[in-house]
């Protein structure tokens, strides 16, 4: 493991109805932030196909894979081949009938380090994840890569101070989300401008509340009904400790989105914004539940 400044890449683009043609075109994009210097790369969430869970529909199930699969024996050779570490947002098939929304993560040799299935799973029109993914059972992760302890969230858990505060306290120095979120179209004009401001605020409060650098990476394109669907909205970002945006993509354009991180900075961070020493882990056991009833 290195302590010295690196670049963070994240892959932004639109995808296809060809689930092999994603993959190839994603493994291309990595195999050039490598060449640009990148040393963790992560993938937009499901990158394999269009986003699934706007209906509800049994015939989607095909687009899961088994890991080990085809696509983590990809990875595993790219990132191996130019030595970077690899995020991969994947639709596992993990038993007949049994389906998760999971990433995995391979260290720069090719070895896999192990998965992070989601744990918080939406179910609201047009994203429709309760019908495809079981929530995640391997709780919160942290993988010991050689550029760096690397926490990975996926899209709605991007919404759960508790998620990341454990992936945080269990030595994450930079949490990734993998992400598919968009506007409705017809809500864009009205709602858009702070749906996505809330989106980017949270995910930098989490940033500061825990002193980690946050890296989002999220597709683009309108998907679906021509009359409905989703326009997702791009504008991956990196930020850094003190939630300030260090990278920002733009909302329609396919790009590898890079900055440089340096995780050494997260100590001085903490020592000057003492969040983590002023914890009163003594009061949070209420925390565990699901509202607080007052007498």
């Amino acid at each position: 493991m290195q302590n010295q400044p690196m670049n963070v890449a994240l892959i932004q683009r639109s995808a296809s109805t060809d689930p092999q043609e994603n993959l190839e075109a994603t493994i291309s994009d990595i195999r050039r932030a490598a060449e640009q210097g990148g040393k963790i790369i992560c993938t937009q969430e499901l990158f394999r196909s269009q986003y699934f869970c706007q209906s509800e529909d049994h015939a989607n199930f095909e687009l899961a894979e088994t890991i080990p699969g085809p696509s983590t024996k990809a990875f595993s050779q790219i990132a191996s081949e130019c030595g970077v570490v690899i995020v991969a947002s994947l639709f596992e098939k993990r038993a007949p009938g049994l389906y998760h929304n999971t990433a995995v993560v391979f260290d720069a040799d090719g070895s896999e380090l192990g998965l992070y299935r989601k744990m918080h799973i939406p179910d609201d029109p047009l994203f429709y994840e309760k019908f495809y993914f079981t929530p995640g059972d391997l709780g919160f992760k942290v993988f010991s890569t050689r550029f760096g302890k690397v926490g990975v969230l996926i899209c709605w858990d991007q919404w759960y101070p508790e998620a990341a505060r454990l992936t945080a306290l269990a030595g994450a120095e930079i949490l990734f989300y993998p992400t598919a979120i968009g506007w409705h179209p017809a809500e864009k004009a009205e709602y858009g401008e702070a749906q996505h401001s809330s989106w980017e605020t949270i995910q930098r409060s989490h940033a500061i509340a825990n002193g980690v650098f946050v890296a989002a990476a999220n597709r683009i394109g309108h998907e679906g009904d021509p009359d409905g669907g989703i326009q997702f909205w791009g504008q991956s970002f990196l930020c850094n400790p003190s939630g300030t945006i260090i990278a920002k993509a733009s909302q329609d354009k396919a790009e590898i989105l890079m900055a440089e991180c340096d995780f050494s900075t997260i100590d001085q961070q903490r020592t000057h914004w003492p969040f983590l020493r002023d914890r009163r882990i003594d009061a949070y056991s209420p925390i565990v539940n699901r509202y607080i009833e007052q007498s």
